[in-house]
């Protein structure tokens, strides 16, 4: 799915409806400020600390959760992680459930979960599945306490194991790495910069003993209008979109490396172009 298709496009339209119903544009502009130095100058606190104001709330629905979605996206294209389908996916610490839902619509519109411990982001990751399209639930609960993972199945956690403890941290990465070695695909995305994921190259050599791979992705972009409003609010300027991935495929896979356009340098060491 690109920036310009009418799913996501469609998907944005309804996302400020729903959200700036009951307020002004510049409430949620001020709101996203205090959002961005909360969720991710001080990731210890948290998404349920930083959701704590319907300002923010509707800061983090209309900005983060597309980039999300975008980003999710492009790595799983490229990838190829979709393709064949799993039979379903797992999104944990799901928040408004983008990037579950990227995954889901890229392999075809498999069912999705989510689970999330803010009862307010089970909800509206709800709502998204429900406007995309997609046969989708979410439920509020600790994702330290994984429900079986099938071997066809798929799991993503997207950008959250940065705000765990590191015990809790070290129980859900023993999860996916049972799930990953009876043949799950897992996906974790995580910020391209390391500060937030000090722990990242002690699970990158666990998912490679699996046959796993860890990659970092730059992807040349250009935001929707409305993304660029809220990208100038945030004093960003995205002109492509960064991330770090692990990923265990299950099955043997390939990279896609034209499937985007993206800049991809594997295991930190190598840098791909699109052929």
């Amino acid at each position: 799915m690109t920036i310009d298709s009418a799913p996501f496009r469609s998907w944005l339209t309804a996302l400020e409806r729903r959200h700036l119903a009951d307020l002004r544009l510049s409430e949620v502009t001020r709101a996203l400020r205090a959002l961005s130095s909360a969720y991710v100058e001080r990731r210890d606190t948290g998404l349920r600390g930083a959701l704590d104001s319907a300002g923010k709330r509707a800061a983090f629905a209309l900005y983060y959760a597309p980039l999300h979605f975008l980003v999710t996206d492009l790595i799983v294209r490229a990838l190829a992680a979709g393709v064949p389908a799993p039979a379903s996916i797992l999104d944990i610490g799901c928040g408004t459930g983008a990037a579950g839902a990227a995954w889901a619509l890229a392999a075809g519109g498999v069912p999705v979960t989510g689970i999330d411990r803010h009862p307010w982001a089970a909800a509206e990751a709800r709502w998204t599945y429900r406007e995309l399209g997609l046969d989708g639930r979410a439920r509020q609960g600790d994702i330290a306490r994984l429900p079986p993972l099938p071997a066809r199945s798929a799991v993503i956690a997207a950008f959250v194991l940065n705000e765990l403890s590191a015990e809790t941290r070290g129980r859900v990465e023993e999860r996916l790495l049972e799930a990953a070695g009876r043949g799950a695909r897992i996906l974790i995305i995580e910020p391209i910069a390391l500060r937030p994921v000090p722990w990242w190259r002690a699970a990158d050599e666990r998912f490679r003993s699996l046959g796993g791979r860890a990659d970092e992705w730059r992807f040349p972009v250009s935001l929707p209008a409305s993304l660029q409003l809220l990208d100038r609010a945030a004093g960003l300027r995205h002109a492509e979109l960064t991330a770090r991935s692990l990923y265990s495929p299950g099955v043997p896979a390939r990279i896609n490396r034209a499937a985007s356009g993206a800049c991809v340098r594997r295991r930190c060491r190598r840098r791909w172009r699109p052929a």
